[in-house]
């Protein structure tokens, strides 16, 4: 069974609860291992440490030996460099952080980088390029090799389309220059499934009340193509709702390092220093007992402030609408290739296989928006 964020918050560290932002922590650590959260090696590096200072607590030398960052696997892949830097900044740089502490910390450098939020689209461009378009919480990106060549903030897309294999993204930029962007999906059943996230995450983010989404159409004519509209409560309206929840703060049974069921990121055994294999089984998260404490409870709420939230979603605000975010960046010494088995799965007429059951939970409010999504699969 394994436990997913589906709309990932613009500023993790400002999550109310700390159960809230323990699994978010657990999402973003699994994205690191599968190359979902790819970024320069120094900033790899700091998170790591993060990890570690979060599962194992400070460094002690009677129990963490020379090399002992050498038998947990961080990434699908790394180098004795990398390693040597993690247990330094472990060792000198961390001392005294609790688990709640060095989780904050991790979330907040998390947030900063450009491939945060990133849920990769395998597609082409019209060279034949290889590239993986996204959604996230400021807007719509597109990946090819390690840059990012391109960023539209949710405000400046005017439409999303696909007809077949092709998928466009229609644009405003600030000095009112209007462009389209094309990609190639693999399928015709991947491309109606990047169209329908792209949809749903602009909705999400960009409008202030659910009352303002309409239906979307695929194609310039009504009739003719694939219609869809997002339900559910907006990221405004869960933050506003979430910030008049009152309770106890649940218990959090963190897992530890033996065996880590949070995430196969933390694991004892011989380091891999080559791309995981493809396909993986489900992990079982062990923050299941976690889970059982808030099913009868008011959920997890996403706002740290006091009554009202307002400094919280000032700060989405901002955020949503891109901050300082450059267009173009280059986020990583290597190219952007996440394992398969994280790639999304595009969805087709064919029935769910009786194994197979997907469960959306929420975390944030009464109707989810905002959630996690529980795949249960057959092992």
């Amino acid at each position: 069974m394994c436990l997913r964020v589906k709309f990932y918050p613009p500023d993790p560290a400002t999550l109310k609860e700390e159960i809230t932002r323990y699994l978010v922590f657990l999402q973003i650590k699994r994205d690191l291992y599968h190359g979902r959260l790819l970024c320069k090696s120094s900033d790899a590096a700091t998170l790591a440490a993060f990890i570690l200072q979060a599962e194992i607590g400070d460094y002690d030398p009677g129990k963490h030996p020379e090399g002992y960052s050498s038998k947990f696997q961080f990434f699908p892949k790394h180098s004795e460099r990398l390693e040597r830097r993690i247990a330094e900044i472990h060792k000198s740089e961390l001392i005294g952080q609790s688990p709640e502490t060095a989780e904050m910390n991790f979330l907040r450098k998390a947030q900063t980088l450009e491939t945060y939020g990133v849920d990769p689209h395998p597609s082409k461009d019209v060279s034949g390029n290889a590239a993986f378009l996204s959604f996230t919480p400021f807007g719509f990106v597109v990946l090819q090799g390690n840059r990012r060549i391109h960023f539209l903030k949710w405000n400046e897309v005017t439409k999303l389309k696909f007809e077949g294999k092709t998928f466009h993204i229609y644009a405003t930029h600030q000095e009112d220059q209007k462009i389209i962007l094309t990609y190639f999906a693999t399928t015709p059943e991947a491309c109606k499934h990047l169209w329908k996230c792209g949809v749903e995450n602009q909705a999400f983010y960009q409008f202030e009340k659910s009352s303002q989404v309409r239906t979307v159409s695929s194609s310039n004519l009504f009739f003719k193509g694939s219609r869809f509209r997002y339900s559910g409560k907006v990221a405004k309206e869960v933050m506003e709702q979430s910030a008049k929840i009152r309770r106890e703060p649940p218990e959090i049974h963190r897992s530890g390092l033996v065996p880590s069921r949070s995430c196969p990121s933390i694991t004892h055994g011989p380091r891999q220093s080559s791309v995981p294999r493809t396909r993986r089984r489900a992990v079982h998260i062990s923050i299941m007992e976690g889970l059982e404490s808030l099913r009868d409870s008011g959920h997890s709420t996403p706002v740290r402030s006091g009554s009202d939230g307002n400094s919280f979603l000032h700060s989405y605000r901002n955020q949503a609408e891109g901050g300082n975010r450059t267009r173009m960046a280059e986020f990583s010494e290597d190219s952007y290739s996440p394992s398969d088995s994280v790639l999304p799965t595009p969805v087709d007429s064919s029935p769910i296989n009786e194994n197979s059951i997907i469960i959306y939970s929420p975390l944030c409010c009464s109707k989810p928006t905002m959630f996690l999504s529980l795949h249960c699969m057959s092992r």
